[in-house]
């Protein structure tokens, strides 16, 4: 598993590298100029500072291999200073945002912690719910259990997340007022009662992405253990006096859960982007708002930034992924 490990870490350093590479290319062609909507008054040597200023006078090579070493220089100014040297403190070596006047990754680290509380919470609260639901209900299959939770999977997979983001604020915030409807950006979590005002005001958007999570995962775990129930491995397991819940809880679940790992994997990325619309609803302050603007702004540095970091998730949660198969199932084994 280390041997394969391995390969696949040096294996996906190339692959990166392509995509960058690719999204480099494909969104340099893309029109546009920061300094367009500059008044006709200014005068063109100032222009031409500000192009320079931004990093724009440079070959596109050059523009390319800074913009990949920015991706690695998100340390504070003083320890760029110390192991990196005057280039990447003075700047020389940082991608600039044409939006926000500042290095790419600084903006990215900063909004990132607020895309993390929403998203990560959700996920992990969705895959939680999803499992369990899953379970009873294809162990339970036609029961009522099953019947609700399939009527709940349907409408949280079928309604769109800014429907049901919309709806939440109308009842809990504007007729209830139980939460907050606009996310506080200045928060900072460092005793108890900021903490529960931080669950307050990330309760609506998590329990959004997490209906959506757990629709889509307990379906998948549904159809997986209803697969694995007919095997004739569990009819050996139960014909040697194993309890009904080993059965299921162990050599069923474990089976079921190699498809189900794939989904949850794979999907971590599109939670990332489906996190964009909910940002937008409930004004969180997190990526997902700063690729909105970024794109209404034209500003290509920080666009080409997140939706690498996109790929980057991709690549990433296929690895674990393919490791989880070889922990979840002896049969799977790579070396």
């Amino acid at each position: 598993m280390l041997t394969f490990t391995i390969r696949r870490l040096l294996l996906a350093i190339p692959t990166l590298l392509f995509i960058a590479l690719v999204i480099f290319s494909l969104l340099k062609l893309a029109p546009g100029d920061p300094t367009a909507n500059v008044p006709l008054t200014v005068p063109p040597e100032v222009k031409a500072k500000m192009r320079e200023a931004l990093g724009l006078g440079q070959p596109n090579y050059v523009q390319f291999y800074k913009w990949l070493v920015q991706f690695f220089i998100i340390e504070p100014q003083v320890m760029i200073d110390h192991f990196f040297g005057t280039d990447f403190a003075d700047g020389k070596l940082r991608v600039i945002s044409w939006q926000w006047r500042g290095p790419v990754m600084d903006v990215v680290v900063q909004r990132l912690p607020q895309t993390l509380w929403v998203v990560g919470l959700s996920y992990v609260v969705g895959a939680l719910i999803a499992i369990p639901i899953g379970v009873i209900s294809a162990y339970k299959q036609y029961s009522w259990f099953d019947q609700i939770g399939t009527f709940i999977s349907m409408i949280g997979f079928s309604v769109p997340t800014f429907f049901t983001g919309l709806l939440l604020i109308v009842i809990f915030s504007v007729y209830l007022g139980w939460f907050p409807s606009i996310y506080d950006t200045t928060l900072v979590v460092n005793d108890w009662p900021s903490f529960v005002k931080q669950m307050k005001q990330i309760a609506m958007p998590v329990f959004v992405l997490a209906l959506y999570n757990a629709a889509q995962i307990s379906r998948f775990m549904r159809a997986s253990m209803l697969d694995n129930l007919n095997q004739d491995y569990v009819r050996t397991a139960r014909a040697k006096g194993l309890s009904e819940k080993v059965v299921v809880l162990v050599h069923v679940l474990r089976n079921s859960m190699i498809p189900v790992v794939t989904v949850i994997a794979l999907g971590v990325p599109g939670v990332f982007g489906g996190a964009i619309i909910t940002e937008q609803v409930f004004k969180v302050n997190g990526i997902g708002d700063m690729l909105i603007k970024a794109i209404e702004a034209n500003d290509l540095p920080t666009v080409q930034t997140l939706t690498f970091i996109f790929a980057f998730l991709i690549v990433i949660f296929n690895l674990i992924a393919d490791i989880l198969y070889g922990i979840l199932d002896p049969r799977i084994r790579y070396d």
